[in-house]
C-alpha cells in the first residue's frame, strides 16, 4: 500500500504575484510587522501587551536581599603585637584587650592575653590556652 502524499498548500497560490501575503512590499524586511522581536511592546504593540502579556510591565519575582550587618573584626597577630610592644594595659601577669567585635585566631600568641569581647572564632580558646590566656564574653 503506498501513501498518497498530501498536495502543498503553495499550488493555489502558484501565478499570483503576492502568494496571499497583501501587497508586494509586505514581506519586505521587519518594517511589516512593526519590527523583530519585543520592539515597539512599549507603543505600537501596547495594546497586544495589555492582551496577552500583563505582567510586562511592572517588577514581579524579585526580593531584595537582606543587608548583612558589618561586624569589626580584629586577630589575634594584631592583639599580640600590641602586647609586645606595650600597647595594652597590664593586670597581674596578663595583658587586658576588651573589644566590642569578633576575635579570630589567625597569627601566633607568645604572651598570656585575657580578651574580652563580643564573639571569637573556636580556634581562639585554643591558642590563647596554650600561653596561659583567657577569653570571656563582653557584657553588652
Amino acid at each position: 500500500m503506498v501513501m498518497k502524499r498530501k498536495a502543498k498548500q503553495k499550488s493555489k497560490y502558484l501565478g499570483t504575484r503576492s502568494f496571499g501575503r497583501g501587497n508586494v512590499k509586505n514581506r519586505r524586511g521587519s518594517g511589516n510587522r512593526g519590527g523583530r522581536g519585543n520592539a515597539g511592546r512599549c507603543k505600537h504593540k501596547g495594546t497586544w501587551v495589555a492582551k496577552y502579556d500583563k505582567d510586562y510591565f511592572g517588577k514581579f519575582g524579585f526580593s531584595r536581599p537582606v543587608k548583612k550587618t558589618i561586624v569589626s573584626v580584629v586577630h589575634l597577630y594584631e592583639i599580640n603585637r600590641k602586647a609586645v610592644l606595650e600597647k595594652l594595659e597590664k593586670h597581674g601577669s596578663k595583658y587586658t584587650f576588651e573589644f566590642n567585635g569578633r576575635v579570630l585566631a589567625t597569627g601566633k600568641v607568645t604572651m598570656p592575653l585575657s580578651i574580652r569581647a563580643a564573639s571569637w572564632s573556636k580556634n581562639v580558646e585554643k591558642k590563647l590556652s596554650e600561653t596561659g590566656g583567657e577569653i570571656s564574653k563582653l557584657a553588652a
